[in-house]
């Protein structure tokens, strides 16, 4: 039987919610650093609209509907943050050459220079955040985060 919040004993409850507690708070940082680092790209950008540019590098091309579903919003969503990004000069849609109704996403050459400056930066800033701890523990912290990232399923699925 798996345990649950109401079988845990209290020392193991007290584990869960430090554990809840500091996602928390790496979470609430890490959206205020995408918008730090958002306005790095480009004093337009919204933080979640970085997010989507990293997405679209990631895998470019990109489909608007394959984003939408990765972020776990609408379409009409995804939409608006789309057309600000080719707005600000950083995607460039293309036709879809399999489907003619559809258009392939990818980051322009200035997006791209203006995204590799800003995740250089951020590199920079995790490095000076971490030159004290050990490389085990930087180690060992990357592969308990990629555990529990892969225990929480993909984005757009709270649940998973």
């Amino acid at each position: 039987m798996a345990k649950t919040a109401a079988t845990a004993s209290s020392e193991e409850f007290e584990a869960y919610c430090a554990v809840e507690h500091q996602l928390g708070v790496l979470f609430r940082r890490s959206r205020a650093l995408s918008a730090e680092i958002g306005r790095v790209v480009h004093p337009g950008l919204e933080a979640g609209a970085y997010s989507l540019l990293v997405r679209i590098c990631e895998v470019a091309p990109a489909r608007s509907t394959d984003l939408a579903a990765y972020f776990g919003v609408g379409k009409a969503t995804i939409s608006r943050q789309l057309k600000v990004l080719q707005e600000l000069g950083l995607i460039e849609r293309e036709p879809d050459p399999v489907d003619g109704r559809a258009h392939l996403l990818d980051l322009t050459d200035e997006g791209r220079q203006r995204l590799d400056r800003a995740r250089s930066g951020r590199r920079q800033r995790f490095h000076a955040l971490l030159a004290t701890w050990p490389t085990e523990d930087i180690r060992l912290v990357g592969r308990m985060l990629a555990r529990f990232n892969a225990l929480t399923g993909e984005p757009g699925d709270p649940y998973a």
